[in-house]
């Protein structure tokens, strides 16, 4: 009797399973500790968006959102930073969470099968979502450390785009995964080479290219977004209504 190989799905985390930059959160919370003014958080912020916004592969591009991303935290202990994110993830990633991701990534922990986050956001902050979520592990930027200490330098490349596809394979052989029955989630056309690296992609919260994309190649598509605006926009009619069915409904005798 064959055996039947190790699965694993891979998500993507900015907007596909968190609402928002989670770059952008640990950044807010370092300010609000004073480890750096407003213009710091400014450059950071604006180079923040214009690589998310634009979605452009451009090299210099790329170099200096990576830039951003691994200055601010330059000069600062491990440990301290890991404590700050653990704060970070309870103030303002946690109350960002798509709940419809983290059921679809529950079903396939429920199911055996392992559950992996792959992310541009630096790596300790990718491994206490994991954790906090009983999630399987993490791939993330890396940022290059010594004595204990972050350099600002980033270890590697950014974990963007391509990358992804290439360390979830590289992933996929040391842990005996067959990619061809591995999932993969993302809101963003970026990662359309993590999506096609496996045999079942989906989009979640898909940007417009990615829609068309999921669209004609035939990808399920979960829009948790549209859910919430209906949800906001119907609830309180729903209650009417249910409320006046209540008053309706004879009393029984």
């Amino acid at each position: 009797m064959a055996l039947t190989s190790k699965r694993a799905a891979f998500f993507d985390v900015d907007n596909t399973l968190v609402r928002g930059s989670t770059l952008y959160f640990l950044g807010r919370g370092m300010y609000q500790r004073g480890f750096f003014t407003k213009a710091d958080i400014s450059r950071f912020v604006v180079a923040n968006l214009r690589f998310r916004m634009t979605g452009t592969e451009k090299k210099e591009v790329i170099e200096k959102f990576q830039n951003a991303a691994t200055d601010f935290i330059g000069g600062h202990r491990v440990d301290e930073i890991k404590k700050i994110g653990e704060e970070i993830y309870d103030q303002y990633v946690s109350p960002k969470l798509w709940q419809g991701t983290f059921e679809i990534a529950k079903a396939h922990l429920d199911k055996g099968e392992e559950v992996w986050l792959v992310t541009a956001a630096p790596q300790d902050m990718a491994d206490i979502i994991a954790s906090r979520l009983g999630l399987t592990g993490a791939l993330g930027s890396k940022a290059c450390i010594e004595d204990g200490m972050y350099t600002g330098a980033l270890e590697g490349k950014l974990l963007h785009g391509m990358e992804k596809a290439l360390a979830i394979k590289v992933l996929a052989k040391d842990h005996g995964f067959d990619l061809v029955d591995c999932y993969s989630y993302s809101d963003s056309h970026n990662d359309i080479p993590l999506l096609q690296a496996v045999g079942h992609p989906s989009a979640i919260n898909p940007d417009a290219i990615l829609r068309i994309r999921a669209l004609a190649e035939g990808w399920p598509i979960h829009d948790f977004r549209r859910a919430r605006f209906i949800n906001r926009l119907l609830g309180p009619a729903v209650s009417r209504l249910a409320a006046a069915a209540t008053w309706l409904t004879p009393r029984k005798r």
